[in-house]
């Protein structure tokens, strides 16, 4: 057996756990937004597909945060300040924004077929992302660059600071939005609702309030991931709901819709699928697949949960809220 050289061998170790750095950053974002998702369908059986551009929104209302407190001339201490205040500001708008679309898009028709709710949802979205592209005439944003610079090691990864905040915030978020669920009055009431509306109404439950509470809370999430999308990849414009909308959803129906566990695995899943997959694909002979190849295996990984587990990773505590 030849003898494995050092160097090449530290270059792989370092090239794959960059990697899987990368996998977990976007998957994070996946994450937070399929949370919206679920959280919907689990009580209505809906499918909320304007709830990428309710993210996009959050993102530009972080922005507007950051540039009325300085842009990029803001150091110091102000920075986390900034950054937070962005945060409440995405979350405040986001959750605004999805409780008016409820009560305008998506409640006259809560007892209508499923076709008419869902034709809804596509003519919000489009509404929304036209709406913004009108008001920004179709130009990007660039979020001010003040997060900042470096990295540190564990182990055979070198993450840096962005990454650490965001993947640590994303996980903050999704710990609170399972703690409120699990142990909260609105959260045993949301559960009701999921469970049975009509029961849930006559043991008191407000059922068109915790709805709502429902909407807020997922987008709430979607504006937080909106502020960490600027922070990282730093450029946003009115139509960048589309493909993470499409690709949380895809996030959702693989860790299997209606469950907030199976959402928050099937975007790490589907993050480590668009990186690292990506990179183990490359390594058969003869396979060169460039960084628009992850929206192929994004899709092509949708495709193949359809088909051979509809049901996704967590089916049976999806299928029990059923």
């Amino acid at each position: 057996m030849p003898p494995v050289d050092a160097p090449h061998l530290a270059l792989s170790v370092g090239f794959w756990s960059d990697q899987f750095v990368n996998g977990l950053t976007t998957g994070s974002l996946y994450a937070l937004i399929a949370l919206g998702y679920t959280m919907v369908y689990g009580v209505l059986k809906m499918i909320n597909f304007s709830h990428g551009e309710v993210f996009m929104l959050g993102s530009f209302a972080g922005y507007g945060v950051l540039a009325a407190m300085g842009g990029d001339d803001i150091s110091g201490v102000m920075v986390a300040v900034t950054i937070l205040a962005a945060l409440i500001g995405a979350m405040a708008v986001s959750a605004g924004t999805a409780a008016v679309v409820e009560r305008i898009a998506y409640r006259p028709l809560r007892n209508a077929p499923r076709l008419a709710p869902l034709i809804s949802a596509i003519g919000v979205s489009i509404f929304l992302q036209y709406l913004v592209l009108d008001q920004t005439d179709a130009r990007a944003k660039f979020y001010p660059d003040i997060f900042p610079r470096g990295d540190f090691s564990a182990g055979p990864f070198d993450i840096t600071y962005i990454q650490t905040f965001l993947i640590a915030s994303s996980l903050a978020m999704m710990v609170f939005l399972y703690v409120i669920i699990q142990r909260t009055r609105m959260g045993r009431a949301i559960r009701a609702v999921a469970e049975n509306p009509a029961n849930a109404s006559l043991m008191g439950v407000d059922v068109n309030r915790t709805i709502v509470m429902v909407f807020v809370l997922g987008a709430a999430m979607a504006g937080v991931a909106g502020v960490l999308h600027g922070l990282f990849f730093q450029t946003i414009r009115g139509s960048m709901g589309f493909l993470p909308g499409i690709k949380a959803f895809t996030a959702a129906v693989l860790g299997g819709i209606g469950s907030i566990p199976g959402a928050v695995a099937g975007g790490y899943a589907l993050g480590l699928a668009e990186t690292v997959g990506r990179e183990l694909l490359n390594e058969l002979p003869g396979v060169d697949l460039g960084n628009q190849w992850r929206d192929v295996i994004a899709f092509s990984l949708l495709v193949t949960i359809l088909i051979f587990r509809p049901t996704g990773i967590f089916a049976e505590r999806a299928s029990s809220r059923a």
